[in-house]
Order: structure tokens, then sequence, then C-alpha cells
């Protein structure tokens, strides 16, 4: 019998837990494979330098596969302990994830058009002030819920607008301003919060480019109502896909967590039941008294919830983003230094009274130049220096808003200069001196040659 149970003992097959345990075993030792295969000694010219990208490691990679192992592959416990972090991180009481940073916008902004705010809602035909030189989504959900986007100018070279421009936009039907930290550069968000309350309007901050970011020594997506953030490997931490929306109203947080799980009224975790313990007892709309709260709908919503896959990810990089962060301001200066003083160029400057985390680092070809902004992009191409457009460049340009209905006020000077001359490289932490330096050299010799 002992020679027996000994037999059992030793041939029995691994516990669950114990092959967990080697296959993340496993993980790590695959990353210090992946990061050998593709740690080439840089070669410029020839190495790739990306404008941006995530960067991840092996807690990075094990936190993803662990998740993908346990099968949780639907919001759950990592999604609601990132939420808990990323608010505290930012000193607000609330934040939901959503499937991206664009989603994260449609919330935010469809959260103002709620009966549930009863005389201050948005209705269709009411107007937001917004900035001509940005990306889409921070205007299409302006456009998507009935509203007039009204157009203000930016400055070179913060790349953001000013308050004095935002308070001219003001109209009797003005009942909103969403902006987006440029590049990271924080606008003047403290003044704009102040106008925002004195003019009763609602304040979104798009935060989706700027996490890390200060203003007066407070972190920017905490001085409006409602802000948004992003999480696609371009941003500051990266889920693959992802975006959240926090605020420290907890009114406008109950919108959004409806708006986003199909604008249900209740508020039960998936395969939660009977959390305020009357499921069976409501009456709402003209349904019957006793209809399964889970099944009352008070918004039009959406299903937008991110799974606990990006979540596990997210988690593993918010522990890095002060890291990041560092590096980001790091690379930034670097290139600033480097580059002060070369012809032809106009150079990024921080918001005066900001320190940012920056996303990129813009470039303007003045139009006195002796080359173009084309021949500088097609010079840093061909040398595998990766550069990127300041996004839309000018909104109002494009097809998608030629006959939507808008509003602009003043010439938009700014954004057409962006339009016409203005790109940016990157400053992302996957970015070491090396390359930064290959990039700085690569303008410069290019632009002093040329004058």
């Amino acid at each position: 019998m002992t020679t027996s149970a000994a037999v059992t003992t030793e041939t029995r097959p691994d516990t669950r837990a114990e092959l967990k345990a080697r296959i993340l075993d496993l993980v790590h030792a695959y990353q210090e494979a992946e990061e050998e295969a593709t740690g080439r000694p840089f070669e410029p010219g020839v190495t790739e330098v990306w404008p941006s990208g995530a960067v991840f490691d092996a807690e990075d990679r094990t936190a993803l596969v662990e998740a993908a192992l346990e099968m949780r592959i639907a919001a759950g416990r990592s999604s609601r302990r990132f939420e808990r972090d990323f608010a505290r991180f930012l000193g607000l009481r609330k934040a939901h994830l959503a499937n991206s940073g664009s989603s994260a916008n449609l919330l935010a902004m469809t959260a103002f058009t709620s009966p549930q705010l009863e005389d201050r809602r948005l209705v269709p035909g009411d107007e937001v002030i917004t900035v001509a030189a940005g990306f889409p989504t921070t205007v299409n959900p302006i456009i998507q819920n009935g509203l007039v986007p009204v157009f203000v100018d930016v400055e070179i070279p913060t790349y953001n607008t000013t308050p004095e421009r935002i308070a001219e936009a003001i109209g009797p039907r003005t009942k909103a301003i969403m902006i987006a930290h440029a590049l990271g550069n924080p606008f003047a968000v403290e003044e704009v919060a102040r106008l925002a309350e004195e003019h009763d309007l609602f304040l979104i901050e798009d935060n989706c480019d700027a996490v890390g970011s200060t203003y007066r020594g407070r972190l920017t997506g905490t001085f409006g109502d409602i802000a948004t953030t992003s999480f696609y490997p371009a941003h500051h931490i990266a889920m693959g896909e992802g975006g959240c929306v926090l605020t420290d109203n907890l009114a406008l947080a109950r919108i959004v967590e409806s708006l986003r799980d199909w604008g249900r009224d209740c508020w039960c975790e998936p395969g939660e039941n009977n959390r305020c313990f009357k499921r069976f007892d409501y009456q709402l709309g003209t349904l019957p008294h006793g209809y399964d709260h889970k099944y009352i709908f008070s918004h039009v919503g959406y299903n937008l919830k991110s799974t606990d896959l990006q979540a596990a990810l997210g988690l593993s990089q918010l522990a890095k983003l002060p890291a990041f962060t560092r590096a980001r301001r790091a690379n930034w200066q670097a290139l600033r230094t480097a580059l002060d003083g070369v012809p032809g160029l106009i150079l990024p400057e921080a918001t005066e009274g900001s320190d940012p985390s920056w996303f990129g680092f813009a470039l303007t070809v003045s139009p006195q130049a002796r080359y173009s902004r084309k021949e500088l992009v097609d010079h840093l191409e061909s040398r595998a220096i990766g550069t990127r457009r300041f996004f839309a460049g000018n909104l109002t340009r494009h097809p998608a808003y030629l006959d939507r209905p808008h509003r602009t006020v003043g010439p938009l000077t700014g954004s057409d200069l962006v339009a016409e001359h203005t790109f940016w490289v990157g400053v992302y932490p996957g970015l070491d001196e090396e390359r930064t330096a290959h990039i700085a050299d690569t303008v410069r010799d290019f632009c002093v040659a040329r004058s």
C-alpha cells in the first residue's frame, strides 16, 4: 500500500495552480527571448524610430496572460480595481472604463443630454465650444448628439486656445465647453473652468493625450465636470484599446454608467442580483409595477464596456505611469534643447504654469523658411524617423464637416497654419537618448543645410 501511494503521488497530474505557475514562468522566459531577439543595436537611418507606441515588460505580458487563463473576457474584478485605482490617482470619486477613448468622449458628451439633468439638459441645437485644430473624436460626440460645435482658434507655439477666445465665443445657446489638452500640453484649464462656472456651462476635459500633466500644480483631468482618457497604444498607458470617463459628480457618474451599460437603470454588476433589494418592486415609465429592474432602461445607451483582459494589462501599466511620464518629459526636453535656434522652425512651448506629460514634440516650419514641411518630413521618413500630422489640422476643412452645422468665432489662422506647416515626432518612453539624438541631429542637419 505504501509503495502504491508513493507511485500515485509522484505521477499525479499537476494541479491547476501548478500549471498556471509554470505557464506564467514560461511567459517571463518568452519575454526575455523576445527582448533578446528584438534588441539589436540601433542603426541610424535603418532602425525604425516610431513617433509613438506602447512599452511593455514581463509584468504586462504576464498580467494579460493570467487574465486570459482565467477567461476573464468580460468586465470583472480587474476592471473594478482599475477604475478604483485610476480614480484615486487623479483624486476623483468615480471612473468608468470604456472600450476606447472615443467611446469615453461619446459617453461624456452624451451624459449632459440626460433627462435626469432636467432644465440643465443639453438639447439639439445647443452649442458646445471646441477648437478647430484637434482630433475628430473630441468634436464628433457634439455632432452625434445634435449639438452645434463652435470652433475657436489655437495659438502657436502652445497649440492651445485661450480663455479670451472661449469667452468671445459664448453665445445665448452655448451650454458646454469640450477641449483637449494639445499633445499633452495643458490649456489654461483653471481659467477656463472659472469661465465655465461664471456662465453656467459644463466643461469636459479631453485628457486623452495628457495623463500626468499638471496645470498650476494640479493634475489635468481634475478641473472639469467630466474628464476622459484613452488607453490606445499611442497613449500614456496602454490597454490595446480602452478609455475612461472620470468625474467627482456622483449623479453624472451614474448617468455615464447607465449609458455605457446599454442604458439600463439597474446598477448591479454583471452576475450580481438585487443589490438594491427591490429588483421586482420598481415602477418606472409606463411599465407595470414590479418589472425586472435589470431590464428597465432609463437612457438610450450602448454597450461600451471594456474587458478584464484590457483592465489587467492597464493595472500593470498604471504602476509604471510615473516612470513613463518622466521619460516623456526628458525626451521632449532633449529635443527642445538640441533644436533651439534651428533656422526655419517654430519650436513648441509649454503653457505658462504647466508641467506637461508630453504626447509628442510639435514642429512648425515657418512659412518664411527656405524649405517646406513636406521636404523636412520626407527627409525624416527617408531616415526611418516616423512623423505624424497635428491630427486633423483644421477640422472645418475636412469633407466630413463641410456640411455640418457649426459656428466659427474669429479667423482660424493658427489652425490653418497647423494644417499647412505642422507635424510632430515622438517622445514616448520607448525612445532612448540615442534615438532622440538621432531625431534632433537629422532635423538640425537638414534645416541648416537648406537655410
